[in-house]
């Protein structure tokens, strides 16, 4: 793919206007509060239920849902983004996630539902305008640790919510503590307003992505080998960081506080895989090894965090899973924006096309589980059907053409 005149990267001048120290912080922000959002009504799931009355499939629906949204929005997100202008994207998408902080106030199932699907949405605004405001702001050699740290918010906020999420319940209440979390958005929300700039000027707007560059990012086997790879893994994740915790009280006997802490070794652990991974990919040449060597440790830390009868056992599974699931993640981000000809619009798109691929995943993947074990009575189907699209991380490394680019 060609640069087309006039959508080159920005200049070395942009590349160190001090600013971008402030850009920075508002994407880790960001992230972090994406993070904070996704899963934390997994360790909640048990009183949900109970409080609603509801099976266990109609409680994977406050997870499945946003994240279906979210797919939806991903690929005509980025194109929208490059239309609308990153500053009121990034506005929207903040507003959006804002809302969640009525859950405390929420009456019923279908209010909470809706303001998840709105969570949803804003993360897809978030989440796909962020590759092409680093690609404006920062240098090539400042991506991919920018791609690190945002990935390590983003985990480090699941860590948050999924390891404190019950404690805080059983003293504030479970409606008041998804409260609690989803105010984040409201102060991201004000920040942005307040201290979001664009180095164009916010009344920027990109040229049209036309219907050949379209399909010129889209039909690039290392992008469709790339989306494959980011959805298989997140399937897993998600159907095991949305379920582990009940299977571990349910089956293993864990209390719900411990299971939910045991689950939330994966995005925590995943804090430091991510850091380590965008260190590493800059000084080891062969991009495979940062999805062979995590493509192995997801497919046996899958198995092992619900195949295992121990705690011991579990922990470990879980540690070997958190790294693998975040290892890869920096040179996934990295990758698009180091390809022949890739702008900052282009990126948008290939970032969208990652959230709608991996979305529907995720979507489909607890509704998998949740309504397996409502008709078999185990939970283990379920996971076992996760865990072999998991493989697609491993098979990406192997079929990844390049040794030192992964493009074609």
């Amino acid at each position: 793919m060609e640069s087309s005149p006039g959508r080159s990267l920005t200049s070395s001048a942009l590349h160190r206007n001090p600013y971008r120290f402030v850009i920075a912080g508002l994407l880790l922000a960001a992230h972090l509060t994406v993070g904070m959002n996704v899963f934390v009504v997994s360790p909640l799931f048990p009183l949900i239920i109970k409080e609603y009355e509801i099976s266990r499939a109609s409680a994977s629906l406050l997870v499945a849902l946003p994240l279906l949204v979210s797919a939806g929005f991903g690929l005509p997100g980025g194109v929208i983004t490059a239309r609308l202008g990153l500053r009121k994207a990034y506005l929207v998408g903040w507003c959006l996630v804002a809302l969640m902080a009525l859950s405390a106030a929420a009456p019923n199932f279908v209010t909470l539902l809706v303001l998840r699907l709105a969570y949803g949405a804003g993360t897809a605004f978030l989440l796909t305008a962020s590759g092409p405001l680093l690609m404006r702001w920062f240098s090539p050699k400042e991506f991919r640790v920018m791609n690190g740290l945002d990935t390590a918010a983003l985990s480090l906020g699941i860590a948050l919510s999924t390891t404190t999420a019950a404690p805080l319940a059983a003293v504030l209440g479970w409606q008041s503590t998804l409260g609690v979390f989803g105010a984040a958005g409201v102060v991201g929300a004000v920040a942005w307003a307040s201290l979001g700039r664009t180095p164009d000027g916010s009344t920027y707007r990109a040229p049209a992505v036309s219907r050949n560059e379209l399909w010129a990012v889209l039909s690039n086997r290392s992008v469709i080998l790339l989306v494959a790879a980011d959805a298989g893994v997140l399937m897993q994740y998600t159907a095991l960081s949305s379920w582990l915790p009940t299977f571990y009280h349910e089956v293993r006997g864990i209390s719900l506080s411990r299971a939910g802490f045991v689950t939330g070794l994966l995005p925590f652990v995943g804090v430091f895989a991510v850091l380590a991974g965008g260190i590493l990919a800059s000084r080891v040449r062969s991009k495979r090894a940062f999805f062979t060597v995590p493509g192995l440790m997801v497919l046996v830390g899958g198995l092992g965090s619900f195949l295992s009868g121990n705690l011991a056992g579990i922990y470990v599974s879980v540690i070997i899973l958190g790294i693998g699931s975040w290892l890869y993640v920096p040179t996934l981000l990295s990758l698009p924006m180091e390809m022949p000809g890739m702008t900052p619009e282009r990126v948008a798109i290939v970032w969208g096309f990652y959230l709608s691929a991996s979305g529907f995943g995720m979507f489909l993947s607890p509704l998998l589980v949740g309504g397996l074990r409502d008709v078999t009575g185990s939970f283990l189907p379920g996971f076992t059907v996760c865990a072999a699209a998991a493989g697609s991380l491993l098979a990406a490394g192997i079929l990844l053409p390049g040794r030192d680019s992964g493009t074609d």
